[in-house]
C-alpha cells in the first residue's frame, strides 16, 4: 500500500514580509529619532560689560614663636581682624594659612574662623608628603 500525499511541503521562504517589518522599523526609528529633545534647556544668557572680578589673594603666617604676618606685613592676634579686612579690601577672597605645625590648633582655628566670617575662601599650605 503505496501512501502518497499529494500536498508537497515547499522549503522556500518568503521574504516579502520580513522586508516589510524592516521598513516599518526603518520608517518607526527614524521618526522617533527626530521627537529627542537635547537635555539642556535653552538659555539666553546676559552679556557683561564690566571687566572680570579679580579675587584677592591673601596669605597669613604663623610662626612657632606666634608671631603673626598677613601679606608680609607684621601683625599680632589682636589685629588680625582688621588687617585682613584691609587687604581684603571688604570684598570676597582668598586667604591661604601658613602656620607651622607647632602651633596650637585653636590659632589656625581663630584665623580660619575670622577669615571665613569676612566671606573669604581659606585654604591651608602644606609640604608635599614623601
Amino acid at each position: 500500500m503505496g501512501l502518497q500525499s499529494k500536498n508537497k511541503v515547499d522549503a522556500g521562504f518568503s521574504m516579502s514580509s520580513m522586508t516589510d517589518i524592516v521598513f516599518l522599523l526603518l520608517i518607526f526609528f527614524m521618526l522617533t529619532s527626530s521627537f529627542v529633545t537635547p537635555s539642556g534647556l535653552q538659555v539666553s544668557l546676559p552679556s557683561a560689560k564690566q571687566p572680570k572680578v579679580v579675587m584677592q589673594n591673601v596669605t597669613v603666617s604663623i610662626t612657632k614663636d606666634l608671631r603673626v604676618s598677613v601679606n608680609d606685613k607684621k601683625s599680632s592676634m589682636a589685629n588680625i581682624e582688621n588687617d585682613l579686612a584691609e587687604a581684603l579690601h571688604g570684598s570676597e577672597g582668598s586667604v591661604t594659612l601658613h602656620v607651622d605645625k607647632s602651633v596650637p590648633v585653636e590659632y589656625f582655628v581663630k584665623v580660619a574662623g575670622i577669615a571665613n566670617a569676612l566671606k573669604a575662601k581659606v585654604s591651608i599650605a602644606a609640604k608635599p608628603g614623601k
